[in-house]
């Protein structure tokens, strides 16, 4: 509009309405520019329009963008593009002869770059923008099909752990609890009763384990492992089963004492799954590398924190002379399984022995990777 109003007074030309006052003229070419507001809505209703006013009032730039807006907008539709291109050159031409003035080839040459230009660059600007728009989506479907793939690798590999478990971990342990519950019928567990006693926590301890192999294998293969309406065949692990885990290991020759303040059975059952799974794994270190050592197990319950530490002293017994395998990832997994609930999980040397601690937020901040009820082993 600016553009339009300040070239009246400066071009020698106004197309049919030379002559005319000036201020007439300024209207018209202000209002040409007006009408680019709808050029988006309507671009070939606007460009008739500014053709109709570019005829009247010589307005150039008004033209050049009514052009180039219907080259983007009918970038697919060569013959929309042709046609006006042809009307631009028609109109272009009328005003030149309505000048009375003799005509510039190369005034004629620019007329017709100025006309046929900005529809041949608006035409490129919608065919790039197809071609991004349709680059994109490539990309994006790729990406869906590499997202596809990778979950169907992984479950082809959870699947494929899970066999082996079953074939070789199940099959060992299983054989475990059968010649246990073949020992405590036998004739020396009559005769011995600790020899019974002995026999009858290790069937329990192999058939409970057997329990929690079916969870995993449940958990690498969805579908597998549960019930008919999905629920787990053992109830979750929680804080009410510390003082079972201690009375375990006390049963098996450990000197274990629990400490609890406050009421850890009221946290969330992922935080409950946490605590009994540092003192499972806490236990079950003292005993393979401080054999008779005294361990101490203390829950602490805050109202914004929950505390527990584990600290077991020196060994007081010798160490066997073969120890039970070890992955070395029982630590490096609790500390994973605390932070994915906010907390922190140190562990090293203390004193004459080693101490485990872990502090935990609460309520749990717990990320996108959280182990949730249903997934956590």
């Amino acid at each position: 509009m600016v553009i339009g109003v300040v070239d009246t007074w400066i071009k020698p030309s106004n197309g049919l309405l030379t002559g005319a006052p000036t201020p007439v003229v300024a209207a018209v070419s202000g209002a040409v520019g007006a009408v680019l507001w709808w050029r988006r809505h309507r671009p070939r209703t606007v460009c008739v329009v500014v053709m109709v006013g570019y005829l009247a009032a010589f307005t150039p730039v008004a033209l050049a963008v009514a052009l180039y807006t219907v080259g983007d907008a009918a970038h697919r539709a060569a013959r929309v593009l042709a046609l006006y291109g042809l009307a631009g050159c028609a109109v272009a031409l009328g005003s030149l002869a309505a000048d009375h003035s003799p005509t510039d080839p190369r005034e004629a040459g620019y007329v017709l770059a100025l006309i046929l230009g900005p529809l041949v660059v608006g035409a490129a600007v919608g065919m790039r923008r197809d071609l991004v728009a349709a680059a994109r989506a490539e990309v994006a479907g790729l990406e869906r099909e590499r997202h596809l793939l990778v979950e169907r690798a992984q479950a082809e590999e959870r699947a494929r752990i899970a066999r082996e478990m079953h074939d070789v971990v199940a099959h060992r342990v299983g054989n475990i609890v059968l010649t246990a519950s073949a020992l405590q019928v036998g004739p020396l567990a009559h005769a011995e009763p600790a020899v019974g006693d002995a026999a009858e926590r290790i069937r329990a301890e192999g058939h409970h384990a057997l329990e929690e192999l079916r969870e995993i294998l449940g958990v690498l293969t969805p579908g597998r492992g549960r019930g008919a309406r999905g629920a787990p065949r053992a109830p979750q692990p929680d804080a009410l089963q510390l003082a079972q885990l201690v009375e375990g290991a006390n049963a098996r020759g450990q000197h274990a004492r629990l400490t609890v303040n406050g009421h850890p059975e009221a946290l969330p059952a992922q935080v409950q799954r946490a605590l009994y799974r540092i003192a499972q794994e806490t236990l079950t270190n003292a005993a393979k590398y401080a054999p008779g050592s005294e361990v101490a197990l203390t829950v602490d319950c805050r109202l914004d924190r929950i505390h527990m530490a584990v600290t077991n002293g020196p060994a007081t017994r010798p160490l066997p002379a073969e120890l039970p395998p070890s992955g070395g990832n029982g630590l490096i997994g609790l500390t994973e399984r605390v932070t994915l609930l906010g907390g922190t999980l140190t562990y090293g040397p203390y004193q004459d022995g080693f101490q485990v601690r872990a502090d935990i937020p609460h309520p749990p901040r717990t990320g996108p990777g959280h182990l949730g009820p249903a997934t956590a082993p």
